[in-house]
């Protein structure tokens, strides 16, 4: 044999080798697993699944393999749990052994454990009972915040980026005009940032990180947006610690630096600079961006179905009338524009695969044995969609939410906001956003569309770890 032959018969075996310690190592331990699809060597199940919906894709495998399954993402070893009994069988029964935080690849590039979404262990304790604490003190729930939304509520025809101002005036102690150039900056970085989670590209990037972040391609535009936002973040913090009132906190960023300088002698306490800066972070991302989905996708929605805007407008008359603002107080005499904003969030189903969630021991689950630190994709979206929750799950109906009598009915599959110890802590301020912002709107406007709305197409435009509408064009016309 030539040397050719011979080296060329040696890198045959050497890659042979690595295959098959690649399968050993992929399928060691999976005794006791929950059952899924056969992964190949590195690439795992990367070509079982639809990038460009991995909703579909992850429900489509559940009807093989039932309703907790292992999938292999590449290197990741992901539990996938879909419906609603499945997912509340282990976020709320089983809450404890559930409320790790698994890695969401786009963002733990910047976070890396750090802030309070994607922390674990002490450290997201510490965080999400100050963060929790600090929003109610500053009125979320209350008239306080009320006030705050009602305030941007008045700019009505700049509703789509209104949101981000009710947030801002919480964790920075004051809001943005809209032609404000860093404004408009900060909206684009967080809403670039968010779209590339919903992309094929972006899906493959949660696969393959570790080797596509070294690599040219749209997650490189990503990564500097976010360390853009960071920055912005860090100058906020920055100029709150020169103005600090230890026994006048004015905003979010404020009371984390009072707790900071209160444990700075312990040794235990998460309260540094770079948690406060990503907490900061990640409460106004994610605040923003989530709430103004919805209400983009919700007024798309009507659109396509005026008879129930319409619905909706004579609820306002009825209950508000024209001489003064909305409430929260009218929400529960309001049982119809309750019922349409609980559908527009069910129907447009924001985050699909929820923020995986991760193991915090060696977890019993049904009949399965989940070894600690495997991470775990609650698909909310399975919920909101479950047809043995909601009559039609396909199809955008109010009525999901409405009993006999035309009152609203709660139903414990309505998900959106997570469920167990890591549900979002931002609910009540988003259901109240939600409702001033619509019922505020549709007080003054009616909805108009260029086109007929038989031809307006509701589905989806991608779906990731987001979901994502079409661009659309909208006419607000004067009540």
């Amino acid at each position: 044999m030539d040397l050719l032959g011979a080296v060329t018969l040696f890198l045959v075996i050497c890659l042979s080798c690595l295959l098959l310690l690649s399968t050993w190592r992929q399928m060691q331990g999976w005794g006791k697993m929950p059952p899924g699809p056969t992964p190949l060597p590195l690439l795992g199940n990367l070509l079982q699944v639809q990038l460009s919906d991995m909703r579909k894709s992850l429900m489509k495998i559940s009807e093989r393999y039932g309703p907790v399954y292992t999938l292999r993402l590449a290197s990741r070893r992901v539990v996938v749990l879909c419906g609603y009994q499945a997912v509340k069988e282990a976020l709320l029964d089983q809450a404890e052994e559930f409320s790790g935080r698994g890695e969401q690849a786009t963002f733990s590039c910047l976070f890396e454990g750090y802030g309070v979404i994607f922390s674990n262990e002490e450290r997201a304790k510490q965080l999400r009972r100050l963060s929790i604490t600090t929003l109610r003190n500053f009125g979320v729930g209350k008239r306080g915040i009320e006030e705050r939304i009602l305030e941007e509520a008045h700019f009505l025809l700049e509703a789509f980026r209104t949101v981000s101002n009710v947030i801002s005036s919480v964790v920075f102690g004051d809001r943005f005009d809209y032609e404000d150039e860093e404004f408009i900056s900060l909206l684009s970085m967080m809403m670039d940032s968010f779209h590339f989670t919903a992309t094929a590209w972006g899906q493959l990037y949660e696969m393959l990180s570790g080797t596509m972040r070294y690599l040219p391609g749209p997650q490189r535009a990503v990564f500097k947006q976010l360390v853009g936002l960071e920055k912005f973040i860090e100058r906020k913090v920055k100029a709150n610690q020169e103005t600090l009132d230890p026994n006048s906190p004015q905003d979010f960023i404020d009371c984390f630096l009072v707790k900071m300088q209160q444990e700075k002698e312990n040794p235990s306490s998460q309260f540094s600079l770079k948690n406060i800066v990503l907490t900061a972070l990640n409460v106004f991302f994610a605040r923003t961006e989530t709430v103004s989905t919805t209400l983009r996708y919700g007024f798309l929605l009507l659109l396509k179905y005026p008879e129930i805007e319409e619905r909706i407008h004579e609820e306002i008359d009825r209950v508000i009338g024209r001489n003064r603002v909305p409430s929260m107080e009218d929400r529960s005499r309001m049982p119809y524009t309750n019922a349409v904003i609980h559908e527009f969030q069910r129907f447009c189903d924001v985050l699909p695969m929820g923020v995986a969630r991760r193991v915090t021991r060696d977890t019993q689950f049904r009949e399965y044995t989940i070894p600690k630190g495997t991470e775990v994709y609650p698909m909310l979206g399975s919920v909101l969609y479950d047809p043995t929750q909601f009559s039609n799950p396909d199809t955008f109906d109010p009525g999901h939410f409405l009993d006999g009598n035309g009152q609203f009915k709660r139903s414990d599959a309505f998900v959106p906001f997570s469920i167990g110890k890591r549900y979002c802590f931002g609910e009540m301020l988003a259901r109240m956003e939600l409702f001033l912002f619509i019922a505020g709107i549709l007080q003054n406007f009616r909805f108009r569309s260029r086109v007929e709305p038989k031809d307006i197409d509701i589905s989806p435009k991608l779906v990731g770890f987001a979901t994502l509408p079409r661009s659309y064009e909208i006419c607000l016309v004067p009540c």
